[in-house]
């Protein structure tokens, strides 16, 4: 399947430019409002901020920041890492934002591998953060930061005595404005390298896929560092001069009434949050009136269903990676279906090939997501030093255009409306048939009483590979019975797709947006 439309162009050259000419017709409008977890709520318009991104960006020069130059960031949800990443930009330096969470050894290894001119990172995780970096040959400032309003506020750690609003910095749509580290979910992460260029071409075509206008408002509760924050809610939100609501950690429980309390109007997730939004939310909640929800990942029918209650609108999935820049495609069906990640965006080019002939499938078969695009603008530029991975990533067919191999695998239907199925890895063959882990892990989240689900292929002497489970009870359900479990699945999966085993454990390891890390469960054999 090939999908081409049209698209307008551009407005402005670089991510940079975009936020000026941004700040400069909506000056008075809101931009952040920011809910710390003590429960107090600040707020600037875009004109009071721009005012924070200049005297941050002179607090850069001060510590030896200019064009070219990486700042590492290690923090949470706050404004400060805001106003960094536009100041950065503004620049003209590049920044790697870092887990917060991350171990000294992951925040040595990102610093070896990037050489920072400044880091930044939250006072609590201070002595980590020094642990890590000065376990590297890099001599660097390190500035810690509360990470409240009090770092953007008069006198706050992050203002300069400088401003550079009087500058005239010019820019390329091509010089690097950050490397994100990928999530880790079943390799060692790889730095993604983006560009002016790609923020910018991601900002516009996310508010137009979600129709965004001034008067809407983001509501933010997944971590900052990942794509999706940036990506798909500050990035579109700037591009119209929308608002942004921001907590400073996420909390399922109160999701919804912080939603209410900061008069959100869009939402994006991934599936696992959602599950534990519904898994945690007092039963007498009264339910939001929110105009659209992004979710990625596959989510049951009846979490569809049920979150839809609680925010008063059916969510509508996406696709899409960090490499990807903007989404490759999202459910348009009327209503939304929880099975589809529907048609391509106006302009993007998608094949669905066979994973080892590279061939375009056809019909109902599975095929690898490829993307066409220009690296750099509707692609990612590169991963970070590393040609040979790069290299592989990236099929040129015979007229030359390039595509972008995900990895991810859908099915198209014949209306051609695309469904994900999952990543290469995670469908295999047992006895001879199709498995996707990725399908079965939805259907068991089903399952009376379990609030998600790992499924993981392991070895089997007679069918060589067979699915086991590995599951979370929800919380106040009683206890799981694994006979219980057994028979449910009988009775909804089908014989090749039935795990062999069970395992009922307290959580599941994942990343900072919930993504499950499948490489790090073992299987335990008796």
């Amino acid at each position: 399947m090939t999908v081409i439309s049209k698209r307008p162009s551009l407005s402005a050259d670089t991510f940079s430019l975009l936020w000026d000419n941004t700040v400069a017709q909506h000056s008075a409008r809101l931009f952040l409002r920011f809910r710390d977890d003590d429960g107090a709520i600040s707020e600037w318009t875009y004109g009071e901020f721009s005012s924070i991104v200049d005297k941050v960006a002179g607090r850069l020069d001060e510590h030896g920041v200019h064009a070219g130059d990486s700042v590492h960031l290690c923090l949470k949800n706050c404004p400060a890492f805001v106003a960094l990443w536009l100041a950065i930009a503004k620049i003209g330096a590049w920044m790697v934002p870092s887990d917060p969470a991350a171990s000294s050894r992951d925040i040595a290894s990102q610093i070896g591998r990037v050489t920072p001119a400044l880091g930044i990172c939250g006072s609590e995780r201070g002595a980590d953060y020094r642990a890590g970096a000065q376990s590297q040959v890099i001599t660097m400032p390190i500035v810690e930061l509360g990470e409240s309003s009090a770092d953007v506020s008069a006198g706050g750690a992050l203002m300069g005595n400088t401003s550079t609003s009087a500058l005239e910095l010019t820019h390329d749509p091509t010089d690097r404005l950050a490397v994100m580290f990928t999530s880790g979910t079943t390799s060692q992460p790889k730095g993604v390298v983006l560009t002016q260029g790609n923020y910018l071409k991601v900002a516009t075509e996310m508010a137009e896929a979600a129709a965004l206008d001034p008067y809407h408002r983001w509501f933010v509760t997944l971590p900052l560092f990942h794509a999706n924050a940036q990506y798909y809610c500050f990035a579109s939100a700037i591009r119209v001069g929308a608002s942004v609501a921001m907590t400073a950690s996420f909390s399922a429980s109160r999701w919804v009434e912080q939603a209410r309390e900061l008069g959100v109007t869009h939402a994006s997730l991934f599936a696992a949050p959602i599950r534990m939004i519904l898994a945690r939310t007092p039963g007498a909640t009264e339910p939001l009136k929110l105009e659209h929800v992004w979710y990625a990942q596959n989510l049951a029918p009846a979490h569809h269903q049920e979150f839809s209650q609680l925010a008063g609108v059916l969510p509508r999935q996406l696709y899409g990676m960090t490499e990807t820049i903007a989404i490759v495609s999202y459910d348009r069906s009327q209503p939304p279906r929880p099975d589809r990640i529907g048609r391509p965006l106006p302009g993007r080019a998608v094949k669905l090939l066979d994973p080892v002939t590279r061939d375009e499938v056809t019909g109902d078969v599975p095929g690898m997501i490829a993307v066409a695009g220009t690296r750099g603008k509707d692609l990612f530029l590169e991963y970070l030093d590393d040609t040979v991975t790069t290299s592989r990533s990236f099929l040129t067919d015979d007229s030359g255009v390039e595509w972008l191999l995900t990895g991810d695998l859908a099915k198209s239907d014949e209306i051609g409306d695309l469904s994900f199925v999952g990543r290469v890895d995670d469908v295999v063959k047992v006895s001879g048939e199709n498995v996707s882990l990725t399908e079965v892990e939805a259907v068991i989240a089903q399952a009376p009483g379990v609030l998600e689900a790992a499924v993981i292929a392991a070895p089997d002497p007679i069918r060589d590979i067979v699915p086991h489970a590995y599951v979370v009870a929800r919380s106040g359900a009683n206890e799981l019975d694994i006979d219980s479990l057994s028979s449910w699945a009988e009775k909804n999966l089908a014989p090749s797709a039935r795990p062999r085993k069970w395992h009922i454990i307290d959580e599941l390891p994942r990343t900072s947006v919930g993504k499950i890390r499948r490489f790090k469960i073992g299987v335990s054999e008796s």
